[in-house]
């Protein structure tokens, strides 16, 4: 359940200045071997698990690929404790201790998460009371990246009004050299019908819009747009060019 962000006063830090963008994911059919390895050759703690559109599912951490080590070397319950236990919590225990995939594995209910207004002064607050190490941020109920106690504790060490506005030059500055990068490629490749596309970039991310000709342009658009340095993700809003379409595109 997302946080509602408290009042903090215009000063205040939020997950948006903090979080860490980039975030590795891992999709609900990952299988556990792998889960493990990623965690480890990474040599991070936890992995946020998403569907294909970006909504979080869960997460897995190592206390969870732990748990299901552990869980191999239990023995069946005794008739007693089986008569007073409770069936779906303990099938939902065995779920999770024998899972063969993300999905079986994570944590899923009950999440701590946040939004990116969340101050975070609030996120530190919320770890404290659930006892979680990283909270995932959300937008529009997609995930937008991760606050850690890491990111709280280099904002502490910084003034907010120097980290907010050094990381907003360095958004700034990125977007704008993307964009000049962008619109130089495009008009050195005489397919990309540069009249009729264009792109946009928001920290990072390249939307592509106008018109295009074909799938293969399409293709190739994207592929332009990710090699350039610093982009993160490339988002096709283009449309299909109409059947009547001016002959120079052509």
């Amino acid at each position: 359940m997302t946080e509602e962000a408290a009042d903090m006063g215009p000063g205040s830090l939020r997950a948006r200045d903090v979080m860490t963008t980039g975030v590795v994911t891992v999709p609900p059919d990952t299988p556990a071997p792998a889960l493990a390895r990623l965690l480890a050759d990474r040599g991070i703690s936890s992995a946020p698990v998403t569907d294909a559109e970006g909504r979080l599912l869960g997460i897995v951490t190592e206390a969870d690929l732990l748990r299901r080590l552990a869980g191999a070397e239990e023995k069946p319950a005794g008739w007693l404790r089986g008569f007073f236990s409770n069936p779906d919590r303990e099938a939902a225990r065995y779920a999770r201790t024998h899972g063969a995939a993300a999905r079986d594995i994570m944590t899923a209910k009950d999440l701590a998460t946040v939004d990116e207004d969340t101050t975070a002064e609030r996120c530190a607050r919320l770890m404290e009371e659930r006892r979680v190490k990283r909270l995932p941020v959300l937008r529009d109920g997609r995930l937008a990246g991760v606050v850690s106690r890491a990111d709280l504790l280099r904002a502490v060490m910084e003034p907010p009004a120097k980290l907010g506005a050094a990381d907003a030059e360095a958004a700034a500055a990125r977007d704008a050299r993307i964009r000049a990068a962008l619109r130089k490629e495009m008009r050195a490749q005489p397919w990309t019908g540069g009249q009729y596309a264009f792109a946009d970039v928001q920290d990072g991310v390249v939307a592509l819009h106008g018109f295009a000709r074909s799938d293969e342009v399409r293709r190739g658009l994207r592929v332009l747009a990710e090699r350039i340095e610093g982009v993160e993700r490339v988002e096709d809003r283009m449309v299909d060019a109409p059947v009547l379409w001016p002959s120079q595109y052509i």
